[in-house]
């Protein structure tokens, strides 16, 4: 409003009161009282307007609703008073400022006062609703204003597009908003209505009424409403959409989940489930994740695209329907994939596809597979997108991710943000592909290094048992070994290496191959291990002495924490078993009575140490006794001390069993009661006793004459054994042996024979110089003897006893009948 059109009576707008405008309306809101000072305000006659609608004097359209739900407000309020913008006869548009106030009149009938006055007159009138007006209702925030039932008064444009103005005016929260929605509104404006205070940024996700498929975000914030007087009058509340911060936030709160959740392990196809299973639902109703075949067994991929000759695999599947049967293929079966599919065409390209909109009778590769095609229909797949699985250059497979239930098909974003949880996912992958590659050589290295079949000949009946650790590595330094020895003896090993890798696995070897080069000098137990301790002490002081290849390559000596070992040797024609140990835990004798029993066996330092000197201890084993070798990793756990371990094992090796094998079984499932945190070895052996039918011993004087009387002595011997094949052969060597004694040593000279899977002869005597093979020239008379020995058996050698020494002979069985002794 202007100066030029304002009226008589100058600047002071007190006076101008008195130029309101006033009219009744009844009940219906129909005018039935028209003054003056109304026909000059709005230029109409009574005649023109007298019980017409009040609502055709309004200037802007769809003011009509909102003066309806005014009216209920008034009622409730006992009165109102605002700003409403109407139009003038002549078609100008005028603010007034209103007052309407219900009228009691006899009859009890509703009318109501209405006192208006143009806005301009008032103080602060030049803000009005023909200028917020447009501003609010065409504002891209949404916004509403409700009475204190919680009514619908008025609504901009931006809330009139998500409902209707029709479905909201004059309504209350509850039959227009969605339930959830509306208890979360009506909780918080019932708040807001009680103590006055905001209630500020409530999110809330809804469905938009344009197109359902399509699901937004919202934040509102509730402010009360209260007139002059400070009484409450109403609500109003702005929306604003937040979808892009939702999504932001959403795929920001993904990745750090899959960051998490995704490669907690270096298990290929653990780390393949990982990423179907934080991308269901997050971003997809069903993801098949499928890898090359090479890469589940640590191969290395070749670079480049995939065609259809590789093997793929299923690797990973997750789905919103529990149990995923929307899956054609069970996690371990073969891929078939047709040229046209998509992930055919990924792997191809090596780029990311998308179907938005999966079109069953369109789609090629969904057409020419009839079970395919019904399994998209049956679960309403939708959208459809297929990332590749690389890292650092090589192709790995594909994730395929499906839409049915879920709001939308694949949109670019979508596609981001699938690319980087596989990219993620891949790596891990890629270190879990590299780790099984590694830790399948190291598991071959160590299964080539520990023995692959074990015997003790007549001696023993052995078993044994090897669990690797549930490591990263997989392979430690745990070992044990049976080795036969002259004179039908048997050794049992067991030892321990500190640690796990392939270092602790490379010195498990080497020590191994160490006690069967020692043992074949017939060293006793004691003897062997100082010389063992010996050679691991020198081993320690070269490694420690030279620098490492770089920073990441640890010489041995900084890998070696030591290692221990038990050795035994069993004699089954004394059936005694002399035994030492370094630092290793002492074997269990089982009796053949069930009884079982530790040997008071001296501890001595472990390997590498070269401090304390080892000591054997011999003791006599009844036939059918039971050794038990065991290493620590069977006994310990996180939560089981070694004690216990010791009397789970005690308990368990005393049930009878006709087989060892039941015997070993009843120890695995005692004690073996979860993945081991450490290597376990267990060697059982079950002693035999060498009888008077496979033994045959004679003491011979120190005299020549006693020569010819030794070989008279075996061949009676060998014939009542059925052996004369063997008789010339024996003859010979028993001749020159005895011989090489009589004439080298001092004292009685002792004969044996044994029979069992080879003819052993033994000479014993008291010196204790060790006889050398010569190779005797054409003109010398003598030492040939010990090479005519060497080329008439198998093997010969010398082994040293308390009081001399023992030359001894092998020769093979001759082929023909079964010669071995009869069955223990």
């Amino acid at each position: 409003m202007t100066s030029e059109n304002a009226p008589q009576g100058g600047p002071d707008r007190t006076s101008d009161l008195a130029q309101a405008a006033t009219a009744e309306l009844d009940g219906q809101g129909r005018v039935i009282a028209w003054t003056r000072a109304a026909e000059r305000l709005l230029g109409y006659r009574a005649e023109e307007i007298l019980h017409r609608p009040a609502t055709e004097l309004l200037a802007i359209p769809g003011d009509a609703a909102k003066v309806a739900a005014m009216a209920r407000w008034c009622r409730a309020a006992d009165g109102w008073g605002g700003s409403v913008a109407a139009r003038h006869r002549d078609g100008r548009s005028l603010q007034l400022a209103v007052q309407a106030t219900p009228v009691l009149d006899g009859a009890g009938g509703e009318r109501w006062s209405v006192l208006a006055l143009e806005e301009w007159r008032l103080p602060g009138g030049g803000v009005n609703q023909l200028v917020l007006e447009p501003f609010l209702a065409h504002a891209p925030v949404g916004m509403a204003v409700l009475d204190t039932a919680l009514r619908y008064v008025w609504v901009n444009d931006a809330l009139e597009r998500l409902i209707p103005l029709d479905r909201r005016l004059g309504r209350r929260v509850a039959e227009v908003l969605p339930p959830l929605e509306a208890e979360a509104f009506d909780e918080r404006m019932r708040r807001v209505l009680t103590t006055g205070k905001p209630v500020m940024d409530y999110e809330f996700r809804s469905p938009t009424y344009a197109d359902p498929a399509q699901e937004r975000s919202y934040s509102a914030s509730f402010f009360g409403l209260s007139d002059s007087r400070g009484r409450r009058i109403g609500i109003w509340y702005m929306v604003i959409d937040v979808t892009e911060r939702w999504r932001a936030q959403e795929r920001l709160a993904l990745l750090n989940d899959a960051s998490v959740r995704i490669g907690s392990t270096l298990d290929v196809t653990r780390t393949a489930q990982e990423l179907a299973d934080v991308a269901v639902p997050a971003l997809a109703d069903f993801v098949a994740v499928d890898l090359l075949d090479s890469v589940l067994r640590g191969g290395e991929p070749v670079p480049g695209p995939v065609d259809s000759t590789p093997v793929m695999r299923r690797s990973g599947q997750q789905s919103v329907h529990e149990g995923c049967p929307e899956a054609a293929l069970a996690v371990g079966e073969a891929v078939r994939r047709s040229p046209t599919s998509p992930i055919a065409r990924c792997l191809l390209t090596g780029e990311s596809l998308v179907e938005p909109v999966l079109d069953v009778a369109t789609s090629a590769w969904v057409t020419e597979d009839a079970a395919r095609a019904g399994v998209i229909q049956e679960f309403g797949f939708r959208s459809v997108m297929v990332a590749p699985v690389q890292a650092r250059g090589i192709t790995l497979g594909a994730a395929t991710f499906f839409r049915s239930r879920r709001l939308g098909p694949f949109v670019t974003d979508d596609v981001r943000l699938a690319e980087e949880l596989v990219a993620r996912a891949a790596v891990c992958v890629d270190n879990a592909r590299r780790f099984t590659r590694e830790r399948t050589a190291a598991r071959v290295m160590q299964q080539n290094l520990l023995p692959h079949e074990l015997t003790g000949g007549s001696a023993l009946e052995v078993a044994s048992w090897y669990f690797p650790a549930d490591a990263p590595s997989g392979v430690g330094g745990d070992w044990f070994d049976v080795i036969p020895l002259s004179g039908a003896r048997v050794a049992l090993v067991v030892g321990d290496v500190v640690g796990h890798g392939l270092n602790a696995a490379a010195t498990m070897g080497r020590l191994r191959t160490a006690v069967r080069t020692l043992a074949n000098l017939d060293l006793p137990p004691d003897e062997l291990l100082a010389r063992l301790d010996d050679l691991v002490t020198g081993l320690v002081k070269t490694h420690g002495s030279e620098p490492a290849a770089d920073a990441g390559s640890p010489s041995v000596a900084s890998t070696f924490m030591g290692a221990t070992c038990l050795y035994a040797v069993y004699d089954p024609v004394s059936r005694r078993c002399s035994m030492a140990r370094a630092g290793h835990l002492p074997p269990l004798i089982v009796r053949p009575d069930g009884t079982v029993d530790s040997p008071d066996l001296p501890a001595g330092p472990p390997l590498g140490l070269g401090t304390l000197p080892f000591e054997a201890f011999e003791l006599e084993l009844a036939e059918g006794s039971l050794i038990a070798l065991y290493t620590n990793g069977l006994l310990t756990t996180c939560d089981r001390d070694i004690g216990v371990g010791l009397s789970r094992l005690s308990t368990a090796l005393a049930v009878p069993g006709p087989a060892l094998q039941d015997i070993g079984e009843n120890v695995v499932n005692a004690l073996m009661t979860g993945p081991p945190s450490d290597d376990a070895a267990l060697l059982l052996a079950r002693t035999h006793a060498l009888g008077t039918h496979q033994v045959a011993s004679w003491e011979l004087p120190a005299d020549p004459a006693e020569v010819a009387r030794a070989r008279t002595l075996a061949g009676e011997q060998l014939s009542e054994w059925g052996l004369d094949e063997l008789l010339f052969t024996t003859e010979l060597i028993v001749s020159e042996l005895v011989t090489n004694a009589i004439r080298h040593a001092a004292g009685p000279i002792t004969l044996r024979l044994i029979r069992q899977d080879a003819l052993i002869c033994e000479v014993f005597d008291t010196s204790s110089t060790s006889p050398r093979l010569r190779h005797a020239r054409t003109t010398d008379e003598g030492g040939r003897g010990l090479f005519i020995v060497a080329q008439l058996a198998q093997q010969w050698g010398t082994r040293y006893t308390p009081t001399g020494k023992i030359i001894w002979t092998e020769q093979g069985m001759p082929a023909g009948p079964d010669t071995s002794d009869e069955p223990f």
